[in-house]
């Protein structure tokens, strides 16, 4: 008869003899079913933070523009044509090619005392440039005015965005010209790089303490084109005749002696053929009208540099005809560009955010003219 010991050890082997081809049967109907069992989940474990993983394109997209002695843009140019320095190191040029455009045209709507600068005649050549330019080109419209507002998100509708100008633009009091040129390049850097574009039309005039300087600083980032179609020398020449003093009227009244010399022609009475002029006694507006007209003068000033920097152009009408003419010519540069891309040799993820880098664009082909940016900011990394 077995101790109560060895029955013990007997049950025990039983019970671990069952488990044991419990388990391996389960295994097998789980192979034969095409199932695996689950694994235990282990316990997480605590994790030193991780720096986020950044990627960085290393090629930069540069709008150029090309012209021949006349003026006109020459579409023959070629990959070997272009030379490009950054830092006064060459660049080896990847590609040439034309892409769509995508231009905000910023209105300044602001009156003032620049008697030439009226909204009509803003959104005249704003209607003038969105008919010039190309289909695929995307479009925003923004006005400057009492608010810095966008009366159309991008399109490439131009029709529609006609009717926008035609019933939304509205004249307001304020400036804030540097406002909006701060929120264009915000909404440009959502753009493919090497296609944005600013159309500024303004004198450019604000009052002191404005963020003009940080506009700049935007566009830079933003690694925008700006055009500007200035107000300044028409505003400066209709001040130059206001101010002059004297406003011109009709011939002088009649006087008896008139009427002597009707009656007998022999009468020796002289009588000047000269008109009556009177004077302007409203001190204070001339002086005001001087200060802004000197004002335009600053403005346009840097403007110029802005415009020049960028890559683009001021222009500065002296009528509403020639104004015209040039929003259109505008819209043709602007169709006219290449975009050249490049590697820059000293990668971009070595430098800061923030780094600017010159820019120096050379042809080889004799007789051609070429313009571009003077530089570009390095962006932060992503």
């Amino acid at each position: 008869m077995l101790s109560l010991q060895q029955n013990r050890t007997i049950l025990l082997f039983i019970a671990a003899l069952l488990f044991f081809t419990f388990t391996v049967a389960s295994q097998n109907a789980s192979a034969q079913s095409g199932r695996t069992m689950p694994r235990p989940t282990p316990t997480p474990q605590e994790r030193e933070p991780q720096e986020p993983i950044r990627v960085f394109t290393e090629e930069v997209r540069l709008p150029i523009f090309i012209t021949d002695s006349q003026g006109r843009f020459d579409p023959t140019l070629e990959l070997e044509d272009i030379i490009v320095l950054e830092d006064d190191e060459m660049q080896e040029v990847r590609s040439m090619r034309r892409i769509p455009a995508n231009v905000i045209l910023v209105l300044d709507t602001s009156g003032g005392i620049n008697p030439a600068m009226r909204t009509n005649t803003t959104r005249d050549v704003a209607l003038a440039l969105i008919s010039a330019f190309k289909p695929g080109d995307q479009l925003a419209v923004m006005q400057a005015g009492d608010r810095v507002e966008t009366l159309q998100p991008w399109t490439s509708d131009t029709e529609g965005l006609k009717k926008v100008l035609k019933t939304k633009l509205s004249s307001g009091r304020r400036k804030r010209v540097s406002e909006a040129l701060i929120e264009a390049a915000r909404q440009l850097k959502n753009q493919p790089a090497g296609s944005r574009h600013v159309v500024l039309i303004t004198d450019g005039v604000e009052p002191s303490g404005t963020s003009y300087l940080e506009a700049v600083r935007q566009l830079n980032a933003a690694q925008a084109t700006v055009y500007v179609i200035s107000y300044t020398a028409m505003g400066r020449e209709a001040i130059k005749s206001i101010n002059s003093g004297v406003v011109w009227g009709g011939p002088p009244p009649r006087t008896a002696n008139d009427t002597a010399r009707e009656a007998d022609p022999t009468i020796p009475v002289p009588r000047p053929n000269i008109n009556i002029a009177t004077i302007d006694t409203d001190k204070e507006m001339r002086r005001k009208r001087k200060e802004y007209s000197d004002a335009t003068l600053k403005s346009e000033e840097r403007l110029t540099i802005l415009a020049e920097e960028t890559g683009g152009r001021i222009l500065l009408p002296m009528s509403e005809a020639e104004m015209l003419r040039e929003g259109r010519e505008v819209a043709r540069d602007i169709g006219a560009q290449y975009v050249v891309t490049y590697k820059p040799k000293r990668p971009l993820a070595s430098s800061k955010a923030g780094e600017y880098r010159r820019i120096k664009v050379g042809l080889r082909r004799q007789g051609l003219t070429v313009r571009s940016r003077s530089g570009y900011t390095v962006p932060a990394q992503q």
